[in-house]
């Protein structure tokens, strides 16, 4: 029962679900005109481009920067980066991957930033954000639960956020980008440019370091 269904804990899961998808390694029609419609700087395509992906970015960095709003920041930071630099998108990636990867790297920089200042924030991930991403611990899906187990799940749910944030930072990419936002290992590979192996390598070890932490649970 519960949040251990969301994370694949055991390394033998590795090659499973994660990857049962192949690649696509050419874009659709409908993407290379919804890139041409963001190239020529069509407000509406951007839009769309905002309204499609904003979530999925801000719980991803939520996850990752482990502060709401620096998490807001980095969010609207991604997508000012993406506006500027769509005239130079190849086509080489999903505009999804490529976003992504804007994003991991903002975070990266902003992380540096703090390291630099001293100053290494760390909020309580079972805060809530207002109106734009729920913790995990409020998404693990139950089955018509009673109250005491719902609560139990909550419980769960909340140590096992905090538990990922307290993970090393590529660790925590690669965990998060695989069992909570659902990427192949492909495809993270190609948003953190590593090798698949470097990618299977930090999934299992962080699983590894979640395992040590979570087995009182």
């Amino acid at each position: 029962m519960g949040f251990s269904k969301s994370i694949a804990l055991d390394d033998k899961k590795i090659g499973g679900s994660a990857i049962s998808e192949p690649v696509r390694t050419e874009r659709s029609l409908a993407e290379v005109a919804f890139v041409e419609k963001l190239k020529s700087g069509d407000p509406a395509a951007f839009e769309q481009l905002v309204n499609r992906y904003s979530s999925e970015i801000y719980g991803l960095l939520y996850r990752i920067m482990k502060d709401p709003e620096e998490a807001k920041d980095i969010t609207q930071e991604t997508f000012l980066r993406a506006y500027r630099a769509i005239s130079k998108f190849r086509g080489e990636a999903s505009v999804k991957t490529w976003l992504y990867r804007i994003a991991i790297n903002q975070s990266r920089n902003r992380y540096r930033w703090w390291q630099r200042r001293k100053k290494d924030k760390t909020v309580s991930l079972d805060d809530s954000p207002s109106g734009i991403e729920r913790p995990l611990s409020e998404v693990v899906p139950g089955n018509s639960l009673t109250p005491e187990q719902d609560a139990l799940r909550r419980e769960q749910g909340a140590m096992l956020e905090s538990a990922i944030a307290e993970l090393p930072e590529h660790f925590r990419e690669a965990v998060v980008l695989c069992d909570v936002q659902g990427f192949a290992y492909e495809e993270i590979a190609d948003i953190l440019e590593i090798n698949i192996g470097t990618v299977k390598s930090r999934i299992s070890r962080g699983r590894r370091e979640l395992r040590d932490k979570l087995k009182d649970i």
